[in-house]
Order: structure tokens, then sequence, then C-alpha cells
């Protein structure tokens, strides 16, 4: 069915940045709700690299079909330090109006959306963005595609962890991606039981933790794990694993597993397959309604729109109620 409703002929979507479990889903229901409403789709390969080397490719409905399950992205990303430049960016127009684009979606982090929004600015050409990051950490938006699959590979692996740990009664370090946003930590904590989670946005210190280590000791505790954003404030998680060392001698047998990009990889989960296909529609929608230099996200259940600057300046806070109950529930 072929919904006449717009003045759009022509829509591209590209991804860019750290690839998300969910972003072909978002890709199809972009490219989906481009032939539902009679407006031509063009896929651009590797980000905002391809849309300077004139990486375009028309597509249809059938471009994306059994790809709603697959991780990664099938458009391929690419960081482009040419898309910085004046220069690069004037080659990207020039593909642009060569392809007669009417509108195009971004779908990425910060680093894509200020791109856009530079680009966008630029040459007055409607550009919407949709989150999607493992790290959750735009502001706009509850959640980003790709951090519930991530969060529960993490669940996955710190269970598998804690059985090791249990067995030759050991204290853990797990370190997990979020250089400046501990949301993967706080959450995969909770679900995973650890004693202790840290992150860069709270530096509650290392006496925190020695604390922790403390009372899990005096109730013979027979594991413990520690959850630890990558920008942590108290170091590496080799540098903790050592203050340990130093603070209690042989009292533990310390091990640290880093478990680095696992967490980009793996099926979408339930959650993020809906909501990658939500945004992805709205996206759509909202160029034919005039939307120009905004991300579309999930607040409260509710699609709502934030414009670029505020989704790149401003940083989601963390809920301090999870911190509390993550501390109430590991001793």
């Amino acid at each position: 069915m072929v919904v006449d409703k717009t003045d759009l002929n022509r829509i591209g979507v590209l991804t860019s940045g750290g690839d998300a479990p969910g972003m072909n889903a978002a890709i199809r229901a972009v490219i989906r709700t481009c032939v539902y409403y009679g407006i031509t789709p063009y896929g651009i390969y590797q980000g905002y690299d391809g849309l300077i080397k004139n990486k375009f490719k028309k597509m249809n409905a059938g471009s994306v079909k059994h790809i709603i399950h697959q991780g990664g992205t099938i458009l391929k990303s690419a960081r482009s330090l040419d898309f910085k430049t004046k220069e690069g960016r004037q080659k990207a127009w020039e593909n642009v109006k060569k392809h007669e684009l009417d509108g195009l979606v971004v779908i990425g982090g910060d680093g894509t959306f200020n791109g856009a929004m530079v680009f966008g600015n630029e040459h007055d050409f409607p550009i919407v963005g949709i989150p999607g990051t493992i790290d959750n950490d735009i502001y706009g938006t509850d959640f980003t595609v790709g951090f519930d699959t991530a969060v529960n590979t993490v669940v996955d692996a710190v269970d598998q962890i804690r059985d090791t740990a249990t067995s030759h009664n050991r204290l853990f370090f797990i370190e997990v991606m979020g250089r400046d946003a501990g949301f993967i930590a706080v959450y995969s904590g909770i679900a995973a039981g650890s004693e202790e989670v840290l992150i860069p946005e709270k530096d509650r210190g290392i006496e925190q933790l020695f604390e922790s280590l403390d009372r899990t000791s005096q109730r013979q505790k027979s594991s413990r794990l520690v959850l630890v954003a990558e920008g942590d404030k108290n170091g590496s998680v080799y540098d903790l694993e050592d203050e340990v060392k130093e603070r209690f001698g042989d009292r533990y047998e310390t091990k640290v597993t880093i478990l680095g990009h696992v967490q980009r990889g793996g099926r979408p989960s339930c959650a993020d397959r809906v909501l990658a296909s939500r945004l992805g529609v709205n996206a759509v929608e909202a160029l034919m309604d005039g939307h120009h230099n905004e991300m579309v996200g999930v607040r409260n259940r509710k699609v709502k729109f934030t414009d670029f600057e505020k989704a790149t300046k401003q940083n989601p806070k963390m809920d301090d109620e999870l911190l509390r109950i993550a501390d109430i529930i590991s001793i």
C-alpha cells in the first residue's frame, strides 16, 4: 500500500560511528516507511565517508529483508576526518544534489549528530537523527538503539563469570564499555548481582570499594564481582586489582576480565528491534512534517524530538535511584 502524503521524493539513510545492535532494524524501518509513502529510499554506505565518496544505492522493500535480526549494520560504518572539513562536506553536498535527495536520516551517536547539525545548517538541508549507540549516552531519549542488547550480553557474560568465581572463591573485576557514561555498568550490575559498580559519573572513591569488600568478607561470600565502566575515575581494572592487592594482601584471589567489543555484537533484543522500528518510522514521518536538525527519541513511552545541539551538548543524568538500589541489594 502506498500513501501519497508528501512532497518528498528521495530520502537517504546512513549509519555512522560505532555500530550497535538494532541499527539494521532501524534501516529496515526507514526504507520500508519510505516505500509505504511513495518515497524513493537511498542507502549510503560507510557513513559520512560514503556521503563524500558517492557510495549511494537505490533501495526498495526487498533490499532490507531478513536483516531485522542481524547485529551490526548492512550499510557499514566508518569514521570520516574529511567530513570534519568544509571541503569534505562540500563534496558530500554535491553528491546529495546529484542524487536529488530531499532529506537524510542518520543513525548513530553524538558524533554523528554533530556532523549532521553542521552539514544541515551549512546547506539548509533537512536531517533527522536516530540514536544508535550501546552506551545510552544521548540526551533526549530514555534508551538508545543497542543499549538493551548490550546489557543483556554483559549480563549473560557476568552470569558465566559468576560460576567460576564461586567455584574458586575469587574476586573478579569486569570492565564494560562506557568512557563517559556508566549506564551499561549500572544496569548490568543490578541485573547480575554485582557487589560493586564503578562509573565515571559518580566518583565515590576507592575507599567505598574497600568497605564493600570488607562487608562481603564478613559475610563469607563465595564470590565477588565488581563491574567497572571503562571511564571510571579510579583507574583501569588493573589499577583497581593492584589497589586491592596492596590493601588486602592475599585475602582475595583476584582476576580481571575485559568484555570489550563482544558488547557491540549479537542479535538485537526484542526491545531494541521494537525501539529501532518505532524510531525509523517516525524519523521518515518527521522529515515529511518538516522537521530539521532534530533527533527522534522516546521519553516516558512517547515519541519526542530534541534538536541536535541539545542532544549533543547535554548529558543524560544517571538515575541516583538506580545507584541506591544497587547499593542496597549488593550487601
